[in-house]
């Protein structure tokens, strides 16, 4: 039985993403992700000002003049959202925690996936995989996702990316739209993300929190590793320990973006602490202007 508290959020996600979807992204999707795939129609006769590249060589052949081949924009995509809910999800320093933040975001998407009538599946991890939805179509479809992604109670602390890759590899034989949503507290995943972006249309949203990357100046502290437990007592006060707290956190940050750039993996940055209507705007605005 689903809590009534779980069932309002959901409903209220429900009406809040409603708007925003007719309003701004329902067009900033569509121009953005559909048609990106082409799929073989059938061939004509040559028509003067026709890509040559389009020529089939083999009906061409055999009819003695020229015949091209003819390909229809791929009207249905598969958007799959991968999304981290190992512990440190469960921080915030501002109006709602990571995890909140990152289920909003979710319904977002799917619910301009299911506006676009394509499929919308599911894969909630930690440092294994917890839970998959296969995709579907439908309203019923996208609030069912909403609801798992709220309702869902962790078994693991740690993230393991490389691990969600790996099942999408394995359950998802068709390309495509992959939102994967997570603070990237995380290791070792550069191969099995550089393999599954091959098959995939990786997107990367980070999720962070202004406390994450910057100390405040409030004298002793004790610190908890949400995914591990450890706990650290540190002196904020202290400037060197601000500093080397900033770098150490700035140097990760940069690796991090770094692969991504690498390996041609889209990115939104998430900060808890701001809007995260903007910096998808943005997304769709620069992805569009590059399918142009």
């Amino acid at each position: 039985m689903i809590p009534k508290e779980i069932l309002k959020k959901v409903k209220r996600i429900e009406i809040q993403t409603r708007g925003l979807v007719n309003d701004v992204f329902s067009g900033e999707y569509h121009s953005v992700f559909k048609g990106r795939g082409m799929e073989f129609s059938e061939v004509r006769e040559y028509q003067m000002g026709d890509d040559i590249r389009t020529i089939d060589w083999n009906v061409t052949a055999r009819a003695g003049h020229p015949f091209v081949k003819v390909f229809e924009e791929e009207r249905e995509l598969t958007v799959v959202l991968l999304v981290d809910v190992s512990s440190s999800g469960e921080f915030g320093t501002h109006t709602q925690m990571k995890g909140e933040i990152a289920a909003e975001i979710c319904a977002l998407l799917a619910f301009s996936a299911i506006k676009n009538n394509d499929k919308v599946g599911l894969v909630i991890f930690s440092d294994d995989v917890e839970q998959y939805v296969a995709p579907k179509k439908g309203k019923a479809h996208v609030l069912r996702v909403v609801r798992e992604i709220l309702y869902h109670k962790p078994k693991g602390k740690q993230t393991n990316i490389s691990a969600a890759l790996e099942f999408l590899s394995r359950v998802t034989k068709r390309r495509s739209v992959v939102f994967l949503v997570s603070d990237f507290i995380s290791s070792g995943y550069e191969k099995a993300l550089q393999i599954a972006n091959k098959r995939h249309d990786i997107v990367a949203i980070t999720v962070t929190d202004p406390r994450e990357i910057e100390l405040p100046n409030v004298g002793f502290i004790e610190l908890e590793d949400a995914e591990t437990g450890e706990t650290f007592l540190i002196d904020t006060s202290d400037v060197d320990v601000r500093d080397d707290f900033v770098s150490r956190t700035n140097e990760s940050i940069e690796i991090r973006d770094k692969l991504f750039r690498n390996l041609n993996v889209d990115h939104i940055d998430i900060k808890t602490n701001e809007s995260y209507i903007e910096p998808l705007i943005r997304f769709f605005r620069m992805r569009a202007k590059r399918f142009r």
